[in-house]
């Protein structure tokens, strides 16, 4: 029997980069790759290299995590960039089982924020020794001591080791490019934050003679080499060569892998030959899935599956039946839907995609309605036409009783706005369970609400407290059923046939409510042109022109006065639509309508007929 000979090697650090959304994570890792020579002199980066989705530079957010390497003296240092979101937390997770140690971003002024909280959660469970970075030094509101203090009450709350509470501090302006351990010592660049991550990360522990370990974490995909699966050798080598694939239903293959990719800064490179503890990406083995394990040829040993959360969200994808369906997208039929949400699934484990009892629609459950509302967006951009249903929570019985999902909902408000957000969430089934006055005009309220009291929260929230209400959630397990939630409490103006709306009826119409179209946009039966200020819908004709007659002339239509429309975006119309009405996305347009679009087969029960 051959004994195993685990080391660990000093030559390489893996780490992941915890922050909360717009924290500096990314601006920081461009900063890392600028002072480790990575990219030549006259070399043009884009700002913010590592978010490279066009829909993570217009959010200013993290979607995929991400690798990069640096090289810091001899010691080889792979950064993985995970999503602050706790929508993406199915990255998180994955990303967590490849690295050895983690970096806690901060901002100098916010403080940890929920989503800080929730990937810190996920690296304390997993023993993953932490560095604390306190970043934005430079704001002219910042508190970096009350912060300290707020981070040692966080990891406290998260029942930290006393080693983990060990943490060493470094403090940084990733903007400028310098980092120092004390905060009365200035520095010019970020030499004490690589020195720090050598220091005080171990590096990653493997038996290099023993049968080859590799699990796949991540997937991408190659135009010349098709799928890559991302991951890290735990244990021997891993070269061009003959191995076996073990799925993580138990069944086994023989595959080959044809290539090894590492990197360098964020370029991939190929590898002659890696070792256990090394981050790479292989190609030649299409249908590797995210937590199947690349094991010896002749003695093949799986390594243990991935834990996922379950997902919290569903909606139902279908193909678009509109009466304009197939103007605007290149990608109409149910096939070619399916096949791109099973392309998804196999990308994402957080999202799961079943059947219904209809050919052309798909359940598409996830981790809360901004990752769905994600891939929606992504889709539509690749020239998708679709349409999706109002999202409904997913359910379980636990002990001869219904559950639902619970989230941890943090909110930062003006004192001004405390009633006002209590009395909401009040409604909602929300209970506080926290209040932090931050020393200044803001207060931090903390509610347990259910997943579903959340749908459509966040509009309401937003205009509530004029904008100034900083809002996260957090899914934090199951309860009980809660009982009925008041929905919508609003009908809709549903326009009663095929035209293009008028200034003149839409004039006549926005006293009754608000107008969610523009004169001049074209409307078709059964769509939704605006909301009502009653609870019913009411039947309008948004495209009535002015009779003409030898008293009232055409040209006199200078004095109408229109009130802007509510401009609904992907994220509003997800939010606002009822159990009867869709939002219809094309890569051009976003439009709600109702399901039945006919005015006569829609039941009677809920509507009004207008002008």
């Amino acid at each position: 029997m051959v004994q195993s000979t685990t080391t660990r090697r000093d030559d390489i650090r893996n780490i992941a980069i915890i922050a909360h959304v717009d924290h500096g994570k990314t601006t920081l890792i461009d900063g890392l790759l600028h002072q480790s020579g990575i990219f030549r002199a006259n070399e043009k980066v884009a700002e913010r290299v590592m978010d490279s989705l066009d829909l993570e530079r217009e959010r200013g957010i993290t979607i995929l995590a991400k690798n990069t390497t640096v090289h810091y003296g001899n010691v080889k240092i792979n950064i993985v960039d995970t999503p602050g979101h706790a929508d993406f937390g199915g990255e998180v997770e994955r990303t967590l089982a490849m690295v050895d140690g983690v970096m806690l971003l901060v901002d100098a002024s916010e403080g940890p924020l929920p989503q800080t909280r929730f990937v810190l959660k996920k690296a304390l469970e997993a023993n993953l020794p932490p560095i604390v970075c306190i970043n934005k030094i430079d704001r002219p509101d910042a508190r970096v001591g009350a912060v300290l203090d707020e981070i040692y009450d966080l990891f406290i709350d998260l029942d930290a080791s006393e080693d983990q509470l060990d943490f060493p501090v470094v403090y940084t302006n990733a903007r400028a490019g310098i980092a120092t351990r004390d905060l009365k010592q200035p520095s010019e660049n970020l030499k004490p934050l690589f020195d720090l991550i050598v220091q005080a990360l171990p590096g990653p522990a493997g038996d290099i003679q023993g049968p080859t370990q590799f699990q796949a974490n991540n997937l991408d995909y190659n135009d010349y080499v098709g799928r890559l699966a991302v991951g890290r050798i735990k244990n021997g080598t891993l070269a061009v060569g003959n191995y076996t694939l073990c799925r993580m239903d138990g069944t086994q293959q023989p595959v080959k892998v044809t290539q090894v990719y590492g990197w360098e800064g964020l370029k991939r490179i190929e590898l002659p030959i890696a070792e256990a503890g090394d981050i790479v990406a292989i190609a030649g083995i299409e249908d590797i899935g995210i937590g199947d394990t690349i094991a010896d040829r002749e003695n093949p040993r799986p390594l243990p599956a991935l834990r996922i959360d379950e997902p919290t969200i569903a909606m139902v994808f279908s193909a678009n039946n509109s009466p304009w369906s197939g103007r605007e997208g290149e990608f109409v039929t149910s096939r070619k839907l399916r096949e791109r949400l099973q392309y998804e699934q196999r990308k994402n484990v957080s999202l799961r995609v079943a059947d219904t009892d209809q050919p052309d629609a798909f359940q598409v459950t996830g981790r809360g309605e901004f990752q769905l509302a994600i891939v929606i967006e992504t889709m539509r951009r690749e020239g998708y036409e679709l349409q999706v249903s109002k999202p409904t929570v997913v359910t379980r019985e636990i002990n001869g009783t219904l559950h639902e999902p619970v989230e941890l909902l943090v909110i930062d408000v003006p004192e001004d706005f405390i009633g006002v957000v209590s009395q909401l969430l009040a409604m909602r089934k929300g209970k506080m369970t926290k209040m932090v006055h931050a020393g200044s005009s803001r207060d931090r309220l903390e509610f347990s609400v259910p997943s579903r009291g959340l749908i459509g929260f966040r509009s309401r929230f937003l205009t509530d407290t004029r904008g100034t209400g900083i809002m996260n959630a957090l899914f934090d397990g199951w309860a009980p059923w809660h009982g009925t939630i008041q929905g919508r409490s609003n009908g809709a103006m549903v326009a009663d046939r095929e035209g293009t709306a008028t200034p003149y009826a839409i004039f006549h119409l926005q006293e009754r409510g608000i107008i969610f179209i523009s004169p001049g946009d074209r409307v078709y039966e059964g769509m939704v042109v605006g909301e009502y200020s009653r609870d019913v819908d009411l039947n309008v004709n948004i495209s009535r022109e002015k009779k003409l007659t030898n008293i009232r002339a055409a040209g006199r239509d200078e004095n109408i006065i229109i009130t802007p429309h509510r401009e609904m975006g992907l994220e509003d119309g997800i939010e606002w639509v009822d159990d009867d009405e869709l939002v219809e996305v094309t890569p051009e347009s976003i439009r709600l309508r109702k399901k039945v679009l006919k005015q006569s087969d829609r039941p009677r029960r809920r509507q009004e007929d207008g002008d």
